[in-house]
């Protein structure tokens, strides 16, 4: 499989590389092509993997909720790489699949609670550019969630916002996860197309976070 990158993937070698390549197919069933990418920069992969890591292991946040936030920033991004990913992650981890399913269209679906609207609502105002999250929505989210759980869904949508830039510009797409696990298929948007190419049902290069949560599926 190909995800004809604007930057062709390179081997992944010595001992990290082969910790990555074992770690990505207990996890995945492949090497992701697109974790070649960031191999032509070893430092940098290690770089992303460790922040990865780290702001994959926080938990004040619950879990549905950021899965929600990283998807509809994806989603709104436009990074198939991103959402095929999470939403094949959200399948694995058991949480709401159904719900899941749905983020790209989560403004006009109706399985949300006000709070899952508000974290999307704040995902994608914090992905446009510039930033336009309002006061009003902060205040409304720091009362529901506190100022831990807050601070993390902003790194955790910022490091998606990263993750996601970094494979569209490097033109990164989807590798079918959710393909690969029978998954039923994402919504579409409103508009009637779809969040992610054809070759989906369905993070943080292979996403940052994507190789993270590898390399953290090893130790």
């Amino acid at each position: 499989m190909t995800t004809q990158s604007r930057i062709p993937p390179t081997e992944l070698t010595g001992l990290f590389g082969t910790v990555v390549k074992v770690a990505a197919r207990r996890m995945l069933g492949q090497v992701p092509d697109a974790m070649g990418v960031l191999a032509h920069h070893p430092a940098l992969m290690r770089a992303s993997m460790g922040i990865g890591r780290k702001i994959e292991a926080l938990d004040e946040l619950d879990r549905n909720l950021a899965s929600y936030a990283v998807m509809s920033t994806a989603a709104y991004l436009g990074c198939s790489w991103c959402l095929d990913f999470n939403y094949y992650k959200a399948h694995n981890d058991g949480l709401d699949e159904a719900k899941a399913r749905q983020v790209p269209n989560w403004r006009e679906a109706s399985e949300f609670t006000p709070l899952e609207r508000n974290v999307m609502e704040y995902a994608e105002a914090m992905s446009q550019t510039p930033p336009a999250v309002t006061d009003e929505l902060s205040a409304a989210l720091l009362d529901e969630l506190g100022p831990a759980a807050l601070v993390e869904l902003t790194a955790k949508i910022a490091f998606m916002n990263m993750s996601s830039r970094m494979n569209l510009a490097l033109g990164i797409r989807s590798e079918g996860y959710a393909d690969a696990c029978k998954l039923p298929p994402l919504a579409t948007t409103a508009a009637g197309s779809a969040s992610a190419p054809a070759s989906t049902s369905g993070a943080g290069p292979v996403s940052s976070e994507a190789a993270a949560k590898v390399v953290g599926s090893s130790s």
